[in-house]
């Protein structure tokens, strides 16, 4: 058990997140690899223009907060406002960290609507490119918040993990998402929750990481 007295932050959001298309991944996520897949010249003029298109009906927006941990518990992980969080693999991935950082991206609700009409009406191969580009830019939304927190973090002698949880993934139910929909108050970047704690739009996800103490990387986590 570990003890980190301690107020939450202020949630931070981001309104606009200037990024690097992460062009290889989205195409790695399409299932062509550089130098294994053969892709006629072509095709990949349709993809990158696709991708173009994904872009301009993408907005990307954030937020994060940094949250001290009361205490860690084998399978617990308890939040400074007495929220648990029931895992076993995130209470031992957080061992050591006295504050976590909780994360949200979303790409907005025009991408989804439009991948959706594209399978509806007989489009489907540019719907496919248009959820793995939204897919691959939200996961790199949650990369650019964490670099900028990084940033701030490594001055105070701090630093993230490397590693990130969500909702849903390993052992951490889906049904967590709730508690930290709540504390990263996701209403104002216009995320919403249903009633089986899914975000809407679909293209939005939830993560959170530890934070250590020190500024040299643990490759192990």
């Amino acid at each position: 058990m570990q003890d980190a007295p301690g107020r939450p932050w202020p949630v931070t959001v981001f309104d606009a997140i200037p990024l690097r298309t992460p062009v290889r991944e989205i195409y790695r996520r399409l299932g062509w690899r550089s130098g294994r897949t053969e892709l006629p010249d072509d095709r990949r003029q349709e993809v990158d223009r696709q991708i173009r298109e994904a872009e301009s009906l993408i907005r990307l927006r954030g937020a994060a907060r940094r949250i001290p941990l009361l205490r860690l518990e084998s399978g617990r992980t308890v939040l400074a406002g007495g929220e648990a969080l029931e895992s076993t693999k995130l209470s031992r991935l957080l061992t050591g960290c006295p504050e976590i950082l909780l994360m949200a991206a979303t790409a907005g609700g025009d991408i989804v609507a439009e991948a959706s009409r594209d399978t509806a009406t007989g489009s489907a191969t540019r719907g496919v490119v248009l959820d793995a580009a939204a897919s691959e830019i939200t996961d790199a939304a949650l990369d650019w918040i964490a670099a900028w927190f990084n940033g701030t973090l490594l001055r105070e002698g701090r630093r993230l993990l490397k590693r990130r949880y969500s909702p849903g993934y390993g052992d951490l139910a889906l049904e967590s998402q709730r508690i930290l929909f709540d504390l990263l108050e996701l209403d104002r970047i216009g995320i919403s929750l249903t009633d089986h704690s899914l975000l809407v739009p679909e293209k939005s996800v939830i993560a959170l990481t530890g934070i250590l103490p020190g500024t040299e990387p643990d490759h192990d986590r």
